[in-house]
């Protein structure tokens, strides 16, 4: 069996920024094991797969891996995978509908972004935190925890975003994935994710972690639109939108690399 894999860069207008990510389309889908291996193999924070859906309510079927195991919500492998359609296979239509865990995510072209629908996941207060996770990131000082899916770490500065120094081992004990934002000077918000727990110990351009900063941006500073930069070693940029109880983000594409996968 052989099998065609993209390396696209998401989030980003220039090689070698933003967050890469394997593609692999796939006809049917092939067994979960093989899947996870594959991710393994590839050894990106996400390798993600699709196929035609026979829904009506859906064009194709999405999931995405990590290469420790699978999760329920990609951002950037998501827009990779849209520019393929888009760019590569010659898909002829303005959106696409990605049938997933997190249900229907919608995709479209937005001049030279893509532009994709996503759960606003509203983070909500936590008063107390386990100890390890201030302990993880070097005491640095919170303004504000919040949680949905994963720790919202909220400091007063960019800066101290930006030279956060994570104890990645002891991260990774405590189960937890983190968010780390503040307030940008070139952008609403800047942030970094840390998620050891999952094989990533930081990843450089985070979608799924959209969903809880936009809600939470949003109504912190009163703004429905957002320009957002990811502060990772790569960089991102994200122009968002909060919808009520969904949210938009929009980034561009670069394309790596095109392969061929022969098992």
């Amino acid at each position: 069996m052989k099998l065609t894999l993209y390396q696209i860069d998401a989030f980003t207008n220039h090689l070698f920024g933003g967050n890469p990510a394997a593609v692999i389309p796939l006809d049917q889908w092939i067994s979960d094991s093989l899947m996870q291996r594959l991710a393994m193999e590839n050894n990106l924070s996400e390798t993600v797969f699709f196929v035609p859906s026979v829904k009506p309510d859906a064009d194709y079927e999405i999931r995405w891996f990590t290469p420790e195991s699978e999760i329920n919500l990609c951002g950037h492998a998501t827009l990779a995978s849209a520019f393929v359609l888009f760019h590569v296979m010659g898909y002829g239509y303005p959106a696409i509908r990605f049938q997933s865990k997190s249900g229907i995510l919608t995709v479209t072209k937005s001049f030279d972004r893509i532009r994709m629908d996503f759960p606003a996941w509203k983070p909500e207060p936590v008063n107390e935190w386990p100890a390890e996770l201030s302990t993880a990131l070097g005491n640095i000082p919170f303004t504000s925890v919040h949680k949905h899916r994963d720790y919202l770490v909220e400091v007063a500065d960019e800066a101290i975003v930006q030279h956060c120094q994570p104890d990645f081992t002891l991260l990774k004990k405590s189960g937890h994935k983190v968010i780390l934002t503040a307030k940008g000077t070139k952008a609403d918000f800047v942030s970094r994710f840390f998620a050891p727990t999952v094989g990533i110990d930081e990843d450089p351009v985070t979608g799924s972690a959209h969903a809880q900063l936009i809600p939470f941006w949003a109504e912190k500073l009163n703004k429905q639109t957002l320009h957002a930069r990811q502060l990772s070693k790569r960089g991102g940029e994200l122009w968002c939108e909060n919808l009520g109880d969904r949210v938009t983000i929009a980034g561009q594409c670069v394309f790596y690399m095109k392969g061929e996968i022969d098992l």
